[in-house]
C-alpha cells in the first residue's frame, strides 16, 4: 500500500522533495553573512539571468526536471509586467564541479544573478564559484546547510514549516512537545527545526526520541517512544516522518501501543496528503500538518498544463518563483534590485504556492495553511496567510 524504504541514491528519491526532504551534506560558502552581495543593473534594459538545470547527467529523471524548470521559468517571464529578463540556460550535469563551471561561464557571459541549481552539493559549489564575482544564487535546494552568504534556497524548509505549526498549536493551548525523528540527516535536521520553533514560541520540548529507519527498528522503538510521551506528559508528538516512508508505520504503531491521539496530538513536519492511502491511517485522524495555498498551487498547475500539455513536476514552481521574485524587483526600476538587501525585502513575493520571502540567512519563509484529517479527508483549519504580518507570520 505504501512505498517501501529506499536508499536516497535511487533516482526518484533525489528529487521528490514534495513528499520528503532530501538532505546532502555540503561545505558552507565563504562570504561574510552580512555582506550586501549583488551587482548594480540597468532595470530599464534586459537583465541577464542564468538558469542552472540538472540536464546533461546520466539520469533521465534529471532531463525531465531540467525541462520542467526551464518551462516554468519561461512561463514566469511571459507573466512579468514591467521587467525584462534575458534567460540563458546552462546544464549542470551530474557533478558539483560541472555546476561550478557552468556558473563561472554564466557570469562570464554576463549573468547578473543565478537561478538554480537543484541538488545541494551542486548549489554549494556554485555559490563558492561565484562568491568573488558579486553574484547571488537562488538555488532550488531545501538544504539549510548551504544557505548563507550569496546563496539563498527556494525549496520549502523544515524551519518555516515547524514555526508555522508550533505557532498554531501553541495558540490552541499546546505547550509541551515531544520531538520524534528518524536517525538520519533529514530526521536530525527536522529535530533541530522543531526544537528551535518550540523554544522560539515560548513552549517547551519535554522529550526527544529517535528510531532507526526500518520497519523493525520503528516497531522495536515504539514502547520506548510511548513511555517517553507518557512520562513527560507531552501534549503533542511532533514527528519528522515522511508519508512515503516511516509515517505509515508510526501512525499505526503508536495508537496500537496506547497513545491516545485526542490527548497527545500528532503533528507532522511533512505533507500528509501526498499519498491518498494515508488519509485512512488511524493515528493521523485529528493530527496537524501544514500545506501550501492549494488555490494558488492549482492555478499554476493548470496554467502550466495548458501551455505545455502536461502537469508540471512538483518542483517546477520553484523556477517560476525565482523569476517572479527577480521580475518584481526589476519592475520597481531600482539599479540595486538584485542585491541581498533587495532580495530580502520583508514584504516578500507572490509565488506558485502562496507568498514567500527570502531571509538574510539564506533561508526562506513560505505561507502555509494548517490542515488536519477528519473522516479520512483533509480539512483546512486555518488558511495560508496572503501577506506577511497576517495570522501565522
Amino acid at each position: 500500500m505504501f512505498a517501501r524504504f529506499t536508499t536516497a541514491r535511487k533516482p526518484i528519491a533525489r528529487f521528490f522533495a514534495s513528499l520528503s526532504l532530501i538532505w546532502i551534506t555540503a561545505c558552507t560558502t565563504v562570504l561574510a553573512p552580512n555582506a550586501n552581495v549583488g551587482p548594480q543593473v540597468n532595470a530599464d534594459a534586459p537583465v541577464q539571468v542564468a538558469l542552472l538545470v540538472p540536464g546533461g547527467s546520466s539520469e533521465s529523471s534529471d532531463a525531465f526536471l531540467a525541462q520542467n524548470f526551464e518551462n516554468a521559468a519561461r512561463l514566469a517571464i511571459a507573466d512579468l509586467n514591467g521587467a525584462q529578463i534575458a534567460l540563458r540556460v546552462y546544464n549542470t550535469g551530474g557533478s558539483p564541479a560541472q555546476a561550478a563551471d557552468a556558473a563561472r561561464t554564466a557570469v562570464n557571459d554576463g549573468a547578473k544573478i543565478i537561478l538554480g541549481p537543484l541538488f545541494a552539493e551542486a548549489a554549494n559549489a556554485v555559490g563558492v564559484a561565484v562568491a568573488g564575482r558579486n553574484v547571488n544564487v537562488l538555488a532550488f535546494s531545501n538544504n539549510p546547510a548551504i544557505a548563507g552568504g550569496n546563496v539563498f534556497i527556494l525549496g520549502p524548509t523544515f524551519d518555516s514549516t515547524a514555526n508555522r505549526l508550533v505557532q498554531y498549536a501553541t495558540r490552541q493551548g499546546i505547550s509541551r512537545y515531544m520531538v520524534l525523528h528518524g536517525d538520519d540527516i533529514s530526521g536530525q535536521t527536522g529535530r533541530a527545526a522543531i526544537s528551535n520553533a518550540v523554544q522560539r514560541n515560548g513552549a517547551q520540548v519535554v522529550g526527544v526520541e529517535s528510531y532507526p529507519l526500518s520497519q523493525q527498528g520503528i516497531l522495536s522503538a515504539t514502547r520506548r517512544i510511548v513511555s517517553t510521551a507518557r512520562g513527560s506528559a507531552a501534549q503533542a508528538i511532533f514527528m519528522t516522518a515522511g508519508v512515503n516512508a516511516d509515517l505509515p508505520i508510526l501512525a499505526t504503531a503508536l495508537p496500537d501501543a496506547g497513545i491516545d491521539t485526542e490527548t497527545t496530538r500528532l503533528i507532522g513536519l511533512t505533507r500528509w496528503d501526498s499519498v491518498p492511502q494515508a488519509m485512512a491511517l488511524p493515528g493521523l485522524q485529528g493530527g496537524l500538518f501544514a500545506m501550501p495555498d492549494q488555490s494558488t498551487a492549482t492555478l499554476f498547475v493548470n496554467r502550466y498544463a495548458a501551455t505545455y500539455g502536461e502537469a508540471p513536476h512538483p518542483l517546477a514552481g520553484l523556477a517560476y518563483d525565482g523569476i517572479a521574485a527577480i521580475g518584481a524587483l526589476l519592475a520597481a526600476g531600482n539599479d540595486d534590485a538584485l542585491t541581498k538587501a533587495a532580495l530580502t525585502a520583508p514584504q516578500g513575493f507572490k509565488g506558485t504556492s502562496g507568498v514567500f520571502r527570502l531571509l538574510p540567512n539564506g533561508l526562506n519563509e513560505r505561507a502555509l495553511a494548517i490542515a488536519t484529517i477528519q473522516n479520512n479527508q483533509v480539512v483546512v483549519l486555518e488558511q495560508a496567510p496572503r501577506s506577511f504580518g497576517a495570522v501565522g507570520f
